[in-house]
């Protein structure tokens, strides 16, 4: 079977061990504490191991385990497709253009004030709120005001008209949900058809599992508060991601966490891990990390039984029989001691490694040196490090690099319901994503700003509207508001070549005015 890397703690009760196994990442990193952070009752504790586990000592000139060689391979850059067309796709916004035009139906009930949202028009919709993620107003009416007007967004709709799209946006039929419990049943085809993208994706050997705070304060059953990160209020998701950020799975905390079809119910924690790990492929060798909150001998077991070998931090109390030096007897031996046991669990090995740097901290492999800040010698001195410490600090970060992208340019767009937060934040992960897999060509900055572009089908230039050369009207099936300036009226006629609708009629000839 597959070697596990698991790590442990004999600290005081109360502290907390990936905190400090972190402790060598970045400035960027945020540091968390996940004890005191989910110590809330919707979260059961690790099914104990129903066997008696024996933990034996290793010497530490048998530290030394290679990492599992990678048996997979990335597709080349030729095979992959356009990435923000494949994540928001004909279909997905298909539904949203239905389910939008439906919902205002049944809050209006007058057919003659009808939403009569389009595709194109929800692509402009987008557009502009992507531009609005990277010029932040403090309101969304000042983009259309004449002391801080947009044109990339003012030129696009007016006002009104984007007003009524954002309340009226829609992505499942709420006569229906009287009959499901889904708590996620106004955001569900989202949802579905942003994990089954997601999940397609090529993987790389080097993956984590972690979460992440959606900033929300509306009311809602779904939120969560956690003191001691940058967003207290909010929804939380766990993400299976590399170490880019790249998505490639999630799923979002409603409170309660079933046991995965077909494999034993570990507890809360583990069986979120056994989830996400649905669509990591065994046998090839993909490390999976994660922190101490997830960790258990269970988990390690039955992911070595998967063929998937991990690695993370983990709680004392997890680690049933295992016994490590104090921190006091480690502290007189000096910073950079450390002591490593493995035991046979279910048929899969497990080691575990504490490791004395400033405090104890868990985990193990070979040993490397690392330079460190000697308060009483007011100097640095080298102190010896297992390189498992150096897998987990570089590896673990692949959620915090994903918090990282997206916090750059969030969608700030204030709203009431909470499935609008959730629309929002899925349009920044798809977009982190379309980046990431796009091998980042451009830096995110410009890359957001072509998306916005791109969507949003701006009003050509003057140049181009006055050239009298190839404009033609079109009828189209729908009809959408005339986008000369000062005019109200609704139409089916759209210029050929600048892909904007205009009045057409014995009555109003905008299409004419509008090419002068």
């Amino acid at each position: 079977s597959s070697d596990e890397d698991s790590g442990s703690n004999n600290d005081a009760p109360g502290s907390d061990t990936a905190t400090r196994a972190r402790r060598p990442l970045s400035a960027t990193a945020r540091r968390r504490q996940h004890s005191d952070e989910y110590s809330d009752s919707n979260h059961d504790a690790p099914a104990s191991t129903s066997q008696k586990v024996v933990w034996d000592t290793v010497p530490q000139q048998n530290s030394a385990k290679d990492i599992p060689v990678w048996q997979g391979a990335l597709p080349n850059a030729d095979d992959t497709r356009e990435p923000i067309q494949y994540f928001f796709d004909a279909e997905l916004l298909d539904t949203i253009v239905q389910q939008s035009n439906l919902y205002c139906t049944q809050k209006k009930k007058n057919p003659n004030s009808a939403l009569r949202l389009d595709q194109n028009e929800l692509e402009q919709f987008i557009g502009t709120v992507v531009y609005m993620s990277v010029l932040h107003l403090p309101r969304s009416r000042m983009y259309w005001s004449s002391e801080c007007r947009l044109v990339p967004v003012a030129d696009v709709m007016s006002r009104d008209r984007w007003e009524e799209i954002k309340k009226f946006i829609h992505f499942n039929d709420n006569s229906n949900m009287e009959a499901n419990n889904d708590k996620l049943f106004k955001i569900r085809p989202i949802v579905d058809s942003l994990l089954q993208k997601f999940q397609s994706l090529p993987q790389d050997q080097m993956l984590s599992i972690d979460e992440q705070m959606v900033p929300f304060k509306g009311r809602s059953s779904l939120k969560q508060y956690i003191p001691k990160k940058p967003h207290k209020w909010g929804y939380k998701i766990f993400v299976l991601c590399d170490t880019k950020g790249l998505v490639h799975s999630f799923d979002i905390f409603t409170g309660k966490t079933d046991p995965v079809p077909g494999e034993p119910d570990i507890g809360a924690s583990g069986n979120i891990v056994l989830k996400l790990a649905q669509v990591i492929p065994g046998a090839v060798n993909h490390l999976l990390y994660f922190d101490n909150w997830f960790s258990s001998l269970d988990l390690f077991a039955t992911l070595a039984n998967k063929g998937i070998p991990a690695l993370g931090t983990v709680q004392q109390n997890r680690l049933h029989g295992c016994s490590f030096c104090s921190d006091t007897d480690m502290k007189k031996k000096g910073r950079g001691t450390f002591e490593e046991k493995k035991a046979v669990v279910d048929s899969a090995e497990i080691r575990a490694v504490k490791w004395f740097d400033n405090r104890a901290v868990s985990t193990a492999q070979s040993v490397s040196d690392v330079e460190r800040w000697d308060r009483k010698l007011k100097q640095k001195v080298s102190v010896e490090r297992p390189s498992i410490i150096i897998l987990y600090n570089t590896f673990m970060g692949g959620v915090d690099a994903l918090d990282e992208l997206i916090a750059y340019y969030r969608i700030q767009i204030r709203s009431k319901k909470y499935y609008h937060r959730f629309f929002f934040h899925f349009v920044d992960m798809v977009i982190v994503n379309s980046w990431l897999f796009d091998d980042l060509q451009k830096d995110l900055l410009a890359f957001r700003t072509s998306i916005a572009q791109v969507l949003s089908k701006a009003i050509p230039t003057l140049e181009v509207c006055s050239d009298a050369v190839g404009h033609w009207p079109v009828v189209e099936s729908g009809r959408q508001r005339c986008k000369l300036p000062n005019c109200k009226g609704q139409t089916v006629f759209r210029c050929s070549k600048c892909k904007v609708h205009l009045c057409l009629n014995k009555y109003n000839n905008c299409f004419q005015e509008f090419h002068q």
